[in-house]
This record gives C-alpha cells, sequence and structure tokens, in this order.
C-alpha cells in the first residue's frame, strides 16, 4: 500500500476504485495534492471524491491540473462552460446516456485518456456505475490468446445500435446532426504513463477486427467482452449528490445501471484529452 501525505486514499474493491479524502476541488490545489491525486488515479484507475460543491467553472479548472478538457463529440456543453457535458435522465425517459460496458468514444482518433463525472441530481436508489479493470483482464487470458491479440487491431464506430441509441436522444434534445465516427485502435493497448497491457475493446464501440470479416471478428470480440467484465474484474460506487468520479479510459471500462425509471439523474461530465493508443 503506498503512502500518502497529503490525501486519505481507502480502496474500494480488490480489483480498482478507490475514495479520495483531503481534497476540496473548490480550491486551488497544492503541486503536492495534484501529484498524489494523480498517482492514486493511475494506482486504482478510478477515484472518488465525496461531498464536493462546485460551480462549473471550478470543476473545469480542477480538470486542468490533470489534463487538457475536451469538447465531447457530438453533443454540446453548458452555455457557460462549454467544455461541461451535461449528462441528464429525466423521470419520463427510459434509455440512460452510454448504459452499456465501454471506454469512452474510442471511435476518436485520439480518444479521451480520462472522465470526471459530478452528481447534482441521483435517484433515491439505482443509477451506480460498474468499473472494470482491464490491466486485469489482459493479465488473465492464456498466454497464447495474448500472443493471438498482440497486433490486432479494433476499428471503432459511433453508429453501434445499443449506445448509438442513447447518442442519438440527447443529440435530438440538442437539435444537433449525428454523424457516424470511426477510429482504429489496438485492441491490447500499453498504458502511457504505466507501461502495462490493457484490453481495449468494448461491446458498445469496436465493430470488427482489421482485415477480419464481421463474422470471423464476433466470436473473439464476443468472448473478450464476456471476459473483460468479470465480477472478480470490477467495482461498484453508489453516487450521492457531490460525488465526483474519475476514471482512466485507458485501462478501464464503466458501465452506468439504468434502473431507475421514474426518477431524475443529472451529472455534470469533462472529458479529458488522450492521445493515440500505442
Amino acid at each position: 500500500m503506498r503512502n500518502y501525505r497529503h490525501i486519505e486514499v481507502r480502496p474500494l474493491a480488490g480489483a480498482l476504485g478507490a475514495e479520495v479524502a483531503g481534497v476540496d476541488m473548490a480550491r486551488d490545489l497544492d503541486d503536492e495534492v495534484v501529484h498524489e491525486v494523480r498517482q492514486a488515479f493511475l494506482d486504482h484507475l478510478v477515484i472518488f471524491l465525496r461531498d464536493q460543491k462546485v460551480t462549473p467553472q471550478q470543476q473545469v479548472a480542477f480538470a486542468r491540473r490533470f489534463g487538457e478538457p475536451m469538447a465531447y463529440p457530438q453533443l454540446k456543453g453548458l452555455a457557460e462552460a462549454p467544455l461541461i457535458t451535461p449528462v441528464v435522465k429525466l423521470e419520463q425517459e427510459r434509455n440512460n446516456f452510454g448504459g452499456i460496458w465501454h471506454s469512452d468514444t474510442t471511435y476518436l482518433p485520439e480518444p479521451p485518456m480520462g472522465s470526471m463525472l459530478l452528481a447534482l441530481e441521483v435517484p433515491p436508489y439505482g443509477g451506480d456505475t460498474l468499473f472494470a479493470n482491464q490491466y486485469l483482464a489482459y493479465e488473465q487470458l492464456s498466454e497464447g490468446l495474448r500472443k493471438t491479440l498482440d497486433g490486432l487491431v479494433g476499428i471503432s464506430s459511433s453508429a453501434k445500435a445499443e449506445v448509438s441509441k442513447t447518442r442519438e436522444d440527447q443529440m435530438k434534445k440538442a437539435g444537433a446532426q449525428l454523424q457516424v465516427l470511426t477510429g482504429e485502435h489496438p485492441i491490447v493497448r500499453t498504458h502511457p504513463e504505466t507501461g502495462r497491457k490493457a484490453l481495449y475493446t468494448s461491446d458498445a464501440h469496436t465493430a470488427s477486427i482489421k482485415g477480419w470479416t464481421e463474422k470471423e471478428s464476433l466470436p473473439l470480440l464476443k468472448f473478450l467482452w464476456e471476459h473483460q467484465t468479470r465480477p472478480e474484474f470490477t467495482c461498484r460506487f453508489r453516487w450521492q449528490p457531490g460525488s465526483l468520479a474519475f476514471w482512466d479510459n485507458r485501462c478501464a471500462m464503466h458501465n452506468p445501471i439504468n434502473d431507475y425509471h421514474g426518477f431524475r439523474r443529472v451529472m455534470h461530465r469533462v472529458t479529458l484529452k488522450g492521445d493515440v493508443p500505442g
């Protein structure tokens, strides 16, 4: 267990996830605190802060200490803070945003490094988010399958039905036009900061393997998608107003659970720019 001098880090599960205490997002944090928060982020893949009271501008300023905020593709941000994407499910709506296991926007040439999601309004029950450790998912494959996967490239599309439906709902509200985006990335990527290998494919975005037909691709991809989310690779987070989750898209997937029909859920999200997966 790593020793921290300025923050308290409490692991949430054996696979990944930790709650971090001693950080106030509304304040101008010392460099030493920022360094320790980033180290906890790298160690635990997703970290959680509780009881945060911040303006949209303060949330963006906090995010800038860890990376470069970017606009979320195809969706408009807040008028007063364009780099914040509102993630809202209203009482009468049935689909939630991104309600399937995924790493964010892998159909971009440079998918995001991380995402920060702040809870403003949450249902009285339900609406938890699951996270899954993709280092462990890769490391617990057989040596033979790891060798097979090395060098394979996944083709990601923003138009896969399960996830595009929720994006279309958000875009209709905003009056935007849907554009199909595609990206090609290794199915096994090496994390640029830790040097560890992680699986980098998902049912939400990966359409096929480059150079393979869709029919040839699906048996292997379906095996990976089921393997990637085994319970022992996961943690589950219960939201409260003022909770913030900061996850590493390069080595963790997430899945917001859609089990709160009839209740409102309002979140503010900042996405941090990444690099070309390698």
